[in-house]
């Protein structure tokens, strides 16, 4: 279980003048083998949550458990997907894959015969030995994630994974991240700013205020499992966000009123 509790992150500006308070007073948990997306107005600290609970960043105060012992850094029982997709574009499809568990000294052998299993997973089989240049960004993204895999974390931190790509990709992407996710139950924190996907994805839905972040509401979302494009006509996935949306726009009233009448 991921115990966050008390967290405080202030950002201050090159001059020593400019503070912002990122996130205050977040307290959140996270169930072992949950998917747990967040989701909140831009600027919110949902990636400053992510990268703090990843050992990426340091709170101010407050402090992060993971089976009850403190987050002091990266550790080996979480792996992160980056929006950006962050690959070695010197190295090729199973190069990439293979990076992190060599980087913790996985035998080759072992860590190649994982690598293969992985590619194959995403649906790469056939571009092993291709260069991320040589790929689509959909394609890159699956590496990156099966890079992430490939070490065996029991946490899987994601950030807006999915949020660079096209619609089609997007769509096809949640499907395959969906069905991994069914086989293995890891836990997963999932950062997004789309709707439709955080309730698609989730077991619960935590939804964050306008900066500085907190937790203004965690959602339940009953839907079975497995999910699909047939989830999103159910009248209960069309409730929740319908309810996401309205708590969102609520929270943003001056994005939301009509413009001034000239």
């Amino acid at each position: 279980m991921i115990a966050v509790e008390g967290l405080h992150k202030t950002f201050t500006g090159q001059d020593g003048a400019d503070r912002v308070v990122a996130i205050q007073n977040l307290n959140l948990e996270i169930r072992d083998g949950e998917f747990l997306t967040v989701i909140g107005p831009s600027g919110c600290g949902k990636t400053t949550l992510l990268r703090i609970v990843a050992g990426l960043e340091t709170a101010d105060s407050g402090r992060v458990l993971v089976d009850g012992k403190p987050v002091t850094g990266p550790g080996p029982e979480r792996a992160m997907v980056f929006q950006s997709f962050a690959l070695l574009p010197w190295a090729s499809v199973l190069q990439n894959v293979t990076f992190g568990a060599e980087m913790r000294g996985i035998p080759r052998d072992v860590r190649e015969q994982r690598a293969w299993e992985l590619i194959n997973l995403v649906g790469l089989g056939g571009f092993e030995h291709r260069l991320p240049k040589q790929l689509s960004g959909g394609m890159q993204q699956r590496v990156g994630l099966a890079r992430a895999l490939a070490v065996d974390p029991s946490i899987l931190l994601m950030d807006e994974p999915f949020g660079s790509l096209d619609e089609q990709t997007r769509r096809l992407l949640q499907e395959q991240l969906i069905r991994i996710w069914e086989a293995d139950r890891k836990t997963v924190l999932f950062i997004t700013h789309s709707m439709e996907e955080a309730v698609l994805l989730a077991d619960r839905l935590v939804l964050l205020s306008p900066r500085p972040g907190r937790v203004e509401e965690i959602i339940e979302v009953n839907l079975p499992r497995p999910r699909g494009p047939e989830t999103e006509k159910s009248a209960t996935f069309v409730e929740i966000k319908e309810h996401v949306w309205n708590r969102l726009r609520a929270m943003q009233p001056e994005l939301a009123a009509p413009p001034p009448v000239a």
